[in-house]
């Protein structure tokens, strides 16, 4: 494990993967052709994605009590710090639907949801992080919470704004950089509309690699037969922000963001695909 410290916020909860031979049309049933759970959520997969990478990973979640015993004991097999806050909701589940080509598409049940308040006791955590990674699957005020905290202690912010929505000013004006996807970044230019933002944008464009909004490059992708692309984007956030936490360059973070979501996307579901770091 390296010195690099990430903090890392959102939904964690039951991730349920169906294989089908196609997507459904109409009320049309379909049989699935395999069946997966695993732990998920976008700022959970960050986590695990980041701790791979070598980097000290604290998370911070909201769940059923039930089920915080398993999501924090799956934590120490990754060697994550769990903060876990316990609510009287059910956990987030999601249903993944994955055709034979790897496209998928996705339902999620936001289920337990952390609130403002629960931030205050993962400040440290912040505080002493290199980047924290922040989604949009975490409630505004938890994110201008936790940005705000991290904007005091001059730590850099991650937010993949996903899924799209529009963001307040604070928030645009807080992060450092954002990883969305063409779609998100649509929306996010929608949100900045009369308010400009100086934080970079690296908009991931899936089989064509990224592209770096300040010089308009478009870094190439890493070749892959994919079978699944769901945790690809997740993947490549957390890479890019450990990359750049060593101090690599821009350039050069998305060249290892764009590798390590290649190599995502040849391995089915999410956990198993998040790649352990070699180089």
């Amino acid at each position: 494990m390296s010195n690099i410290r990430i903090s890392a916020i959102g939904l964690v909860g039951k991730s349920m993967f169906f294989d089908v031979p196609k997507f459904h049309a109409g009320g049309e049933t379909i049989l699935a052709r395999r069946y997966h759970e695993e732990w998920g959520g976008k700022g959970f997969n960050q986590a695990v994605a980041a701790a791979r990478q070598g980097a000290h990973v604290s998370f911070l979640g909201a769940c059923a009590a039930a089920d915080a015993p398993a999501i924090r004991a799956f934590c120490r097999c990754e060697e994550i710090d769990g903060f876990l806050r316990a609510k009287p909701e059910p956990t987030a589940c999601a249903s993944i639907l994955t055709d034979g080509t790897g496209e998928t598409r996705v339902t999620v049940f936001p289920g337990a949801r952390l609130d403002a308040a629960d931030v205050s006791g993962f400040a440290e955590a912040i505080e002493k992080s290199h980047a924290l990674l922040l989604t949009n699957e975490t409630p505004e005020a938890v994110n201008l919470a936790a940005a705000a905290i991290a904007k005091r202690a001059g730590v850099r912010i991650v937010l993949n704004p996903a899924p799209a929505r529009t963001l307040p000013r604070e928030l645009l004006a807080a992060a450092s950089l954002f990883t969305p996807n063409e779609f998100e970044e649509a929306a996010l230019f929608a949100s900045a509309a009369g308010s400009p933002f100086a934080a970079e944008v690296v908009t991931t464009l899936g089989a064509r690699g990224c592209r770096i909004r300040s010089t308009g490059e478009i870094v190439p992708a890493t070749l892959a037969d994919a079978v699944d692309s769901t945790g690809a984007g997740d993947t490549f956030s957390a890479v890019l922000a450990v990359r750049l936490a060593e101090g690599a360059s821009l350039r050069d973070a998305c060249v290892a963001a764009n590798a390590a979501a290649a190599a995502s996307v040849a391995v089915r579901y999410v956990i198993p695909s998040l790649p352990r770091r070699t180089l």
